[in-house]
């Protein structure tokens, strides 16, 4: 259904970041979602990023992915997880605790020069 970005790249000290992948993974289970962590979003100053997408009937309804900063606890991953295994954005609402991790991402996102190179190809 709903896909999560986590930026691996900011990370905050004293997280256990690939724990919390791990964790956030099997809370959303296989067929619920797809977890994809990338290079850089561009806000990696907010760390840790997640981007909740809406799935296709989401989007059909009109929802557009949500951003949320500082997801390095537990708690938060849970929430998302929960949400998102309820249908996440345009299906379900999300816990009320997640609108204080939310924020408007930068209008254009610039990523790492590194992480430009890692992109694979587009196609002619």
């Amino acid at each position: 259904m709903c896909r999560g970005c986590c930026c691996g790249t900011a990370k905050v000290p004293g997280v256990d970041h690939d724990g919390q992948l791990r964790g956030l993974a099997a809370a959303l289970g296989a067929d619920t979602a797809r977890l994809r962590v990338s290079d850089c979003l561009g806000p990696c100053a907010y760390g840790n990023v997640v981007v909740v997408q809406p799935s296709r009937r989401g989007r059909a309804q009109g929802a557009r992915p949500v951003w949320l900063a500082a997801v390095n606890d537990d708690d938060a991953a849970d929430d998302i997880a929960a949400w998102t295994r309820a249908g996440g954005p345009g299906i379900a609402e999300a816990p009320p605790v997640l609108s204080l991790y939310e924020f408007t991402p930068p209008r254009r996102a610039r990523p790492r020069p590194d992480a430009v190179a890692e992109r694979p190809a587009r196609r002619p």
